[in-house]
């Protein structure tokens, strides 16, 4: 009996993927949620360094980009927002803009950068698109101040409303992580992603109602138009901030079905391809 048990093999342990939705296991997120913050700091010292300026960055690019079409689109009949000083009404939709397109572009990118941790250790690999959308959430946490002062040096003052950029803001995190997610695996295996993303994020930028109210779209696009979440996140947060005119809960209500959706669709796919990572990336 004792030479059986100690010539007896070891248990050993097999880590496998994730193979459905189903079985996207919260609690192991969780228990790496150190890594998590390990891969936003590296990430936040890394883009940083070296940087005159710092974090005044995540302030001043949506700042220094409301002032230009300020300058540029400002004065053009039919574009000016009645009843809204035209810096703030495109800085208003820019701080959220920002969170949404940066997150997406950095979150598409992270599995590819981070090729060598993929083939070396395991880890959730979900905590890489998350994580890059992370760093931004930051950014965002320092221009949304900035945002509310401006917009109270032109006379529109917190009030009520301005609590709703609370979900607001979990919305704007969850598109950014839906795209994301969608795209950071799809980048594994087609290159194409990084190519030709810059290009769709300027289509996304131009059919979002960012530097033009949605009140100029023609009605018979309307219907299309609103399933472009970044339409309700943006007319919510104007909403909040300005308080003009009734909530737009349609199309808020709308963009959250459509985020949904993504996602839900962005994890499965995830799900279904991450075994491949390694031997792809």
């Amino acid at each position: 009996m004792a030479d059986r048990a100690t010539t007896a093999s070891p248990a050993s342990i097999t880590i496998a993927p994730r193979r459905s939705l189903a079985t996207v296991d919260l609690l192991e997120l969780w228990a790496y949620r150190e890594l998590f913050y390990f891969l936003v700091w590296r990430d936040l010292k890394v883009r940083y360094k070296q940087t005159l300026l710092g974090a005044a960055w995540a302030i001043l690019q949506p700042v220094g980009l409301a002032l230009v079409l300020a300058f540029v689109l400002g004065s053009v009949n039919g574009i000016s927002s009645p009843g809204v000083p035209y810096g703030a009404f495109a800085l208003a939709g820019l701080v959220p803009w920002a969170l949404v397109s940066q997150g997406v572009v950095r979150s598409s990118e992270s599995l590819v950068a981070s090729s060598n941790l993929l083939q070396k250790v395991y880890f959730p690999r979900l905590l890489l698109p998350i994580s890059a959308v992370g760093i931004h959430v930051i950014d965002y946490a320092l221009a949304l101040p900035v945002l509310l002062v401006v917009c109270s040096a032109f006379g529109f003052a917190p009030g009520l409303p301005t609590l709703a950029l609370v979900p607001l803001s979990a919305l704007a995190v969850l598109i950014a992580l839906s795209a994301g997610i969608w795209l950071s695996a799809l980048n594994v295996r087609y290159r194409d992603v990084r190519a030709a993303l810059p290009f769709l994020v300027q289509l996304w930028l131009f059919a979002s109602p960012i530097a033009y109210s949605s009140g100029l779209v023609p009605s018979w696009a309307a219907g299309i138009y609103r399933l472009n979440p970044i339409v309700g996140l943006v007319e919510g947060f104007r909403w909040a901030i300005f308080q003009t005119g009734p909530p737009p809960v349609t199309e808020i209500l709308v963009a959250v079905a459509v985020t949904l959706l993504v996602l839900l669709t962005a994890l499965t796919y995830f799900a279904s391809v991450e075994r491949t990572f390694a031997d792809v990336v």
